[in-house]
């Protein structure tokens, strides 16, 4: 979690501090990616239901009621653990087409811990006039900063395809949360019925 909060501000010591540490998938899962994922959803959900979102045909202050905020927040949790995973496989076979030979660990602590930011940033969906675009755009840009520094440092290209497979990375990570953000934004202005309905339907089975 501190080398987390590194990135941001010394990115290239702490860069090589996390590559030389080559910790394993359930190391950085367990004892970072997953608690700061959680702790993201859990400020952004707490938003949804104390202070609301602006959304609807009729623009409209909406609170979430709290088992429906557990369904997005969990939904949304398990579809970015998968572009995690997802992203990483994608970045280790776009290295291998510039002839260099990277692990699938390599790739995974580069996409988690640049992630970061987007995470952090994540949480100030929790105001009630913070639309969603605007913290993605902040973790994204913020994202793709500390990972110029991340992606020579840990998977270790040959200095001439360093930034072709750092300009991949970014552009993977931008194509793949720009959906995400985009299916959250227009499911909380209410644009997204059959999807706000299939969230009611499972939220309503729920014990609380």
């Amino acid at each position: 979690m501190i080398n987390a909060l590194l990135v941001l501000f010394a990115p290239a010591e702490t860069w090589d501090r996390i590559g030389g540490a080559q910790r394993r998938f359930s190391y950085i899962r367990v004892t970072y990616l997953l608690p700061v994922m959680i702790l993201s959803s859990f400020v952004e959900g707490a938003g949804l239901h104390v202070w609301g979102k602006w959304g609807g045909e009729v623009s409209h202050l909406k609170k979430w009621p709290v088992n429906e905020v557990f369904v997005l927040e969990a939904g949304q949790l398990i579809v970015m653990l998968g572009i995690v995973f997802f992203n990483s496989a994608l970045v280790k076979s776009v290295g291998e087409t510039f002839h260099s030979r990277h692990t699938l660990l390599q790739a995974f602590t580069v996409i988690a811990y640049g992630l970061f930011p987007f995470f952090l940033a994540r949480m100030l969906n929790a105001f009630s006039d913070m639309t969603p675009w605007v913290s993605w755009i902040i973790g994204i840009l913020l994202t793709s900063g500390v990972m110029y520094h991340g992606v020579p440092r840990v998977m270790l290209p040959d200095p001439a395809h360093a930034f072709g497979l750092y300009m991949s990375a970014s552009l993977l990570l931008l194509l793949s949360t720009g959906l995400v953000e985009l299916v959250v934004t227009f499911l909380l202005a209410g644009k997204l019925g059959r999807l706000e309905h299939l969230i009611v339907a499972i939220a309503s089975r729920l014990p609380f």
